[in-house]
């Protein structure tokens, strides 16, 4: 259904911010709502990367056999609060049996879809912002100190090149030579040449809400405690600033978007896989590019307040406090990695990450309620995928030819 009335967003992080712009780029009113202002959720703190490439699922073959090692590693990647475990279980399981490699194939194919254009409907966007010089087009790499964890990775570099993606195989010499400030315990890589990193991903969404307000869009900073919704779909959004009228919805509210949906008869598996960031400012020595120590799970990105090490998943749901010993660590792994680092100020920070158990996103209409998009549950790749995700709920909602194929992302799917 295309209509003519204004698009109401909620949320304003960076996936809410590009549906916003793209659909704004189409001619329709929009508004944008959401708790904190805009980038300063979830779309905060992640590591930067920008990955045309990151088209491989979080749960592969073979996951089911790593994850007790991480839970009973303290340092480890993966940490479930014993309270919430059994909240978690269902989610749990189906994130196991996403694993199977029929599974595995078809989510990477989805996955692609949505990464591939990321430069193509993401830079126009940066560009028309101002902002466009936070994209940096540098590469990435991925790195193993052990032989055993660059073996275990082959079903994912094989995947990559089934599908036409670009990367080389890096020795210890050519890693020292592409980043001197490592530590040299690094004995593989795998450098993604088409890759790269945005410098200050708050920047980057404080950018595109500027250009969204200069063209005449709205942006309101409250919180959305319910849906009115008649016969003819939601007819209006309950926030705590007061009822504001629906022509038409987009729910883009990251980890909080399964409530919203379940207000509408949608049962989506959504859990928030909370990440963590230890920020080091002025830091003496550091990556030149986003560098990922593949077997701790972390990343360092190169960021223009300093160096950022982001990653983790602790599963404990939306409501326990932050555990800040979690970006401890990744501050200790960090300085591991580059022997020697020092700087200034450190700063600490969780958000969460709305992750589906087969990492394909929620994408398009309600099959139910007439006026209702989704565009929630981009996991680990929000930023990777928000370009583009945009780009295809705005030709959903105003009736164009998709330039993807939408039915892989169906909120009735599951």
């Amino acid at each position: 259904m295309a209509g003519n009335g204004t698009v109401t967003v909620i949320g304003a992080g960076i996936i809410g911010l590009c549906c916003a712009s793209y659909i704004q780029r189409h001619g329709r009113q929009v508004r944008v709502v959401d708790s904190v202002p805009p980038g300063r959720g979830t779309s905060f703190g992640n590591a930067g990367g920008l990955s045309s490439g990151a088209c491989v699922p979080i749960a592969m073959p073979g996951i089911v056999k790593q994850i007790p090692k991480w839970l009973l590693d303290p340092e480890g990647p993966l940490v479930v609060r014993p309270g919430y475990l059994l909240k978690a279980l269902p989610w749990l399981l189906q994130f196991i049996g996403s694993a199977k490699p029929e599974r595995v194939e078809r989510s990477a194919d989805a996955i692609l879809a949505l990464t591939r254009p990321l430069f193509e409907n993401l830079i126009p966007l940066a560009r028309d912002a101002g902002v466009e010089g936070l994209i940096k087009r540098v590469g990435q790499l991925h790195l193993y100190s052990t032989d055993a964890a660059f073996a275990g990775d082959a079903r994912g570099r094989e995947m990559r090149l089934r599908r036409g993606l670009k990367l080389d195989i890096l020795g210890a010499e050519e890693i020292r030579q592409m980043e001197p400030d490592l530590a040299p315990i690094f004995r593989h890589a795998v450098y993604f040449p088409d890759h790269g990193h945005c410098a200050d991903p708050l920047g980057l969404s404080e950018g595109l809400a500027a250009e969204l307000a200069r063209r005449g869009g709205e942006i309101v900073q409250a919180r959305v405690n319910d849906l009115e919704v008649g016969p003819d779909g939601v007819r209006a959004i309950v926030t705590e600033a007061g009822t504001l009228p629906v022509d038409e919805l987009v729910i883009a509210a990251g980890a909080w978007s399964h409530g919203l949906a379940a207000r509408l008869g949608h049962k989506v598996p959504l859990e928030s896989q909370r990440g963590y960031h230890a920020m080091l400012a002025a830091p003496n020595v550091g990556p030149r590019r986003n560098v990922q120590w593949t077997e701790r799970k972390f990343i360092a990105t190169p960021m223009e307040a300093g160096v950022r090490f982001a990653g983790t998943v602790e599963i404990a749901g939306l409501d326990a406090a932050p555990d800040y010993r979690r970006a401890d660590v990744l501050l200790k792994q960090g300085m591991d990695m580059f022997p020697g680092l020092k700087g200034g100020e450190v700063s600490r920070w969780m958000g969460h990450r709305p992750c589906i158990p087969d990492s394909v996103p929620v994408i398009g209409r309600s099959p139910t309620v007439r006026n209702v998009t989704f565009a929630f549950g981009h996991g680990h790749i929000g930023l990777i995928c928000a370009s583009t995700t945009g780009r295809l709920v705005a030709e959903i909602v105003s009736g164009a030819k998709p330039s993807i194929d939408p039915a892989p992302y169906r909120v009735d799917r599951f």
